[in-house]
């Protein structure tokens, strides 16, 4: 029998739009079903409970950002895995997330989807609400999205189907019955 994979965080960050929640919550039921303990913590929910007092600012996203990933931590900690589908726009919140976890423990997953894509998508209308001034500082639109450099994994959301992007980093992370 083979070794148990290892709690860990699976981090997907990319555009609003990009597919961060589904491919998230496929991966968190085909992880469950294959007997890991895991948890979903996605941005919009956050957003209403633990973060609801934060805006979208650059010190609030930081803070956004610092408290999830305290909350990942303890999940870890726990033995689960915590995946995370946040957009973390910026480049140095995400490596501070990082540095809270051991080698091998955060796995960061950009969720790669062009702009013009993402906002095609937009099925909460927040791309359009953007654009006519209505929600300042949206990442793409007048905030900036920092790419990741080295991801341990890059999802190509033009190529793959949420389906296959979620089998492919649940294989990545140890889990052979993906």
């Amino acid at each position: 029998m083979p070794p148990k994979p290892s709690p860990q965080v699976i981090w997907l960050t990319g555009y609003s739009g990009a597919g961060k929640s589904t491919i998230a919550t496929l991966l968190r039921d085909k992880l469950h079903e294959n007997g890991r303990p895991t948890a979903l913590l996605d941005g919009d929910a956050i957003r209403l409970g633990l973060n609801s007092d934060l805006d979208f600012s650059d010190a609030d996203r930081a803070e956004n950002i610092r408290r999830v990933s305290e909350v990942a931590r303890l999940m870890v900690d726990a033995g689960m895995v915590a995946v995370v589908a946040l957009i973390s726009p910026f480049r140095q919140d995400r490596d501070r997330a990082r540095a809270k976890f051991a080698p091998g423990e955060f796995v960061e997953v950009f969720v790669d989807t062009p702009l013009a894509v993402a906002e095609a998508r937009d099925v909460k209308g927040l791309y359009r609400r953007a654009r006519a001034g209505l929600l300042p500082q949206f990442t793409g639109i007048d905030s900036a999205y920092e790419v990741p450099i080295n991801p341990e994994i890059r999802i190509d959301t033009l190529r793959f189907s949420a389906e296959v992007a979620a089998r492919q980093i649940a294989q990545f992370c140890g889990d052979s019955s993906a």
